[in-house]
């Protein structure tokens, strides 16, 4: 049987029984873990119910941006290994790194957890030695609260005024 399947997290054609799972006696399959580990999490994100579609299947993003600061600015090189690993998770949509130290990331919530991007995040840090890998997390976990009030703000808009 060569019949592919929709990956009911980000839409990818799978051939069964690739990182297959059961929910409520279906079987579903996904092209990465990263997408299996989201529809475990919450499955009816994608899923929905009888008689009312998921907001997975309605296509609805949600997008949350989140931006903290690394108490050792990273090194370019660094910076471009930190963001490419980043760049390449499903659902990261930014990452811009200011100043070695000032990271924001722009990701789908629909797609990719804060848990996703941390044990990404470690795993980075583990390359980059020095205690990055912690670094990086505790960054990441205990950004700070202004912040998020930042993310917040309505900012003016080009060209209006």
């Amino acid at each position: 049987m060569n019949a592919t399947v929709k990956d009911p997290v980000c839409g990818m054609e799978v051939a069964p029984p690739q990182l297959e799972t059961v929910y409520e006696g279906l079987h579903y399959a996904f092209c990465s873990e990263q997408c299996r580990q989201r529809f475990a999490a919450n499955p009816h994100l994608y899923i929905g119910v009888p008689g009312e579609k998921a907001p997975g299947q309605k296509g609805v993003e949600l997008f949350k941006r989140r931006r903290f600061q690394l108490d050792t600015p990273l090194a370019a090189q660094d910076a471009a290994i930190l963001t490419e690993a980043l760049g390449a998770m499903m659902g990261v949509k930014a990452i811009e790194i200011e100043n070695g130290n000032t990271v924001t990331l722009t990701y789908d919530l629909i797609q990719a957890t804060a848990d996703q991007l941390e044990a990404k995040m470690v795993e980075v840090g583990a390359k980059l030695g020095a205690g990055w890998a912690e670094r990086l997390r505790r960054g990441f976990v205990h950004y700070m609260e202004e912040c998020e009030v930042g993310n917040l703000e309505v900012h003016p808009r080009h060209g209006h005024g």
